[in-house]
C-alpha cells in the first residue's frame, strides 16, 4: 500500500522523522539543562546537526513526496513510476535514519547517512529534470523548484565535505543554503501556485493573484539575503530582508484571506503563510538594530519564526489537504489536525520566548516538547491513513 502513489511512501518517512528529528533535539536540549553525564555527544557540533537533519531531511520527505506527485501534472506529463520515487524515498530515509545513528558517536555512520541522503537529492534531481526537459511548456513554478533543489544538493555535498575534513565553514554554508537556498524558494513557489489556486477554487468572489514577477523578484532577494549573510555582513541584511517583507506581506495581503477562512482547511493556509512577513520583519529590525547598537537582539527568533511558524504550520495545512484528497476523504481539518495546528503556534511562541528571556535551555526543552507534542496524534492518524486503501476505494 505504501509504494501506491509517491506521497504515501515520501509522508510516511516525513511523518516518521518529525519525530525523529525533533525527539534527538528535545533529548540533547534536555541533557544540556540538566547536565546528563551519560548522554551520547555527536562528533559535531549539535546545533549544526539538527540544523541539517531537519532541513535537508525532515522537511524534504514532504517534498519530495509532494512534488514527485504533482511536478508532472504542473507540466502536462505523465505520472511518474514507482521505479522512479522508491529509490529516492529508500536513499533519503534510510540515510536520514542512518545519520541519526550516527550521531550517537558514530562519525563515519553519520557520514554514510548524508552521502546516501545526498544519492536521493540527486536521484530526484535527475528524474524531475528529465520531465521538466520533456514538457513542452515549463512554467516559473517548476524551473523554481528545480533551482532550489539544485541548491540543496549543493548544501549537501558542502555538509559531507565538512565531514570529511573541510572547514566548519563548509558546514555554515550548508546550513545557510539549507534556510535561504532549499526550504524557502520551494515553500514560497509552492505557496504562490497552490493557495491562490485553492482559495479560487472554493471562496466565492476570490480574485485569483499569482503575479509571474514574485517568485523571480523573490529570488533576487533571498540570494542578496545569501550572499550578503556568507560574507558576514550581517548589519546589511536588511537591504534584502525589508523588501521581502513587504513582498511577503503584499502576497498575503492579495492572496485576501478575510474571504477563504472556511473551510479551515483553506484557512490554515493562509495563516501559516502569515509568519512569513512577520519573520523577515523580524530579520529587518535584527538587522538595523545591529548597525545602530552593535549587537543581536532577538537572537534566532526570526529564525524560528519561519521555520515553525510558516514552515511547520504549512507543513501541517499542505500535508494534510494532500493526505485527505490523494485518500478520498473530504477535503476538512478534523479534530486531530487542528489540534496540531493550534499547539503549533503555542510553540511559535514558546521558542521565541527562549531567544527573550532567561533560562533559555528551559525554554527550549518546553519547545522540543510541545513540537512532539503537537505532532504526535497527527503523525499516528496519517501514519494510519497511509496504510489502508483509499477511503473512496479508488487506487493510488
Amino acid at each position: 500500500m505504501l509504494l501506491a502513489a509517491p506521497h504515501r511512501l515520501m509522508f510516511f518517512a516525513g511523518a516518521l522523522a518529525v519525530l525523529t528529528s525533533m525527539g534527538w533535539w528535545t533529548l540533547q536540549l534536555a541533557a544540556w539543562r540538566f547536565a546528563w553525564s551519560g548522554w551520547p555527544a555527536p562528533s559535531i557540533p549539535p546545533v549544526w546537526a539538527h540544523a541539517v537533519l531537519a532541513q535537508y531531511g525532515m522537511f524534504p520527505l514532504f517534498i519530495f513526496g509532494f512534488l514527485l506527485t504533482v511536478f508532472p501534472r504542473w507540466l502536462n506529463r505523465p505520472a511518474l513510476s514507482r521505479m522512479h520515487y522508491v529509490p529516492v524515498a529508500g536513499a533519503m530515509f534510510s540515510g536520514y535514519l542512518l545519520a541519526h545513528v550516527g550521531l550517537l558517536g558514530w562519525h563515519w555512520l553519520l557520514s554514510l547517512g548524508i552521502a546516501l541522503m545526498l544519492a536521493g537529492y540527486v536521484a530526484a534531481l535527475l528524474i524531475l529534470g528529465k520531465v521538466l526537459l520533456a514538457a513542452e511548456q515549463r512554467n516559473v513554478h517548476a524551473w523554481s523548484c528545480m533551482a532550489a533543489l539544485a541548491l540543496g544538493v549543493t548544501g549537501l555535498l558542502s555538509f559531507l565535505a565538512y565531514l570529511s575534513g573541510e572547514s566548519a565553514t563548509a558546514a555554515v554554508v550548508a546550513i545557510k543554503l539549507g534556510t535561504f537556498g532549499l526550504l524557502l524558494p520551494i515553500y514560497f513557489t509552492v505557496s504562490h501556485r497552490m493557495i491562490p489556486f485553492f482559495s479560487g477554487n472554493v471562496a466565492e468572489g476570490y480574485v485569483v493573484r499569482r503575479p509571474a514577477w514574485s517568485v523571480p523578484v523573490a529570488w533576487s532577494l533571498v540570494l542578496t539575503h545569501l550572499a550578503l549573510d556568507l560574507s558576514s555582513r550581517h548589519a546589511w541584511l536588511w537591504l534584502a530582508d525589508a523588501p521581502l517583507a513587504c513582498l511577503f506581506a503584499w502576497h498575503a495581503c492579495a492572496w485576501q484571506p478575510w474571504k477563504a477562512m472556511r473551510p479551515g482547511l483553506l484557512a490554515v493556509l493562509h495563516l501559516s503563510f502569515a509568519w512569513l512577513p512577520i519573520a523577515f520583519a523580524l530579520y529587518a529590525v535584527q538587522s538595523a538594530w545591529l548597525i545602530v547598537h552593535h549587537s543581536v537582539i532577538l537572537g534566532f527568533a526570526p529564525l524560528h519564526v519561519m521555520m515553525i511558524g510558516y514552515f511547520g504550520s504549512m507543513l501541517v495545512a499542505m500535508v494534510t489537504r494532500v493526505t485527505h484528497g490523494h485518500s478520498g476523504r473530504p477535503l476538512q481539518m478534523t479534530a486531530i489536525p487542528w489540534l496540531c495546528f493550534a499547539l503549533l503556534q503555542m510553540v511559535v511562541v514558546v521558542r521565541v520566548r527562549a531567544e527573550l528571556g532567561t533560562h533559555q535551555l528551559t525554554w527550549l526543552v518546553i519547545a522540543g516538547c510541545g513540537w512532539l507534542a503537537a505532532f504526535l496524534p497527527w503523525v499516528l492518524r496519517s501514519l494510519w491513513i497511509y496504510l489502508t486503501p483509499r477511503a473512496d476505494g479508488k487506487p493510488g
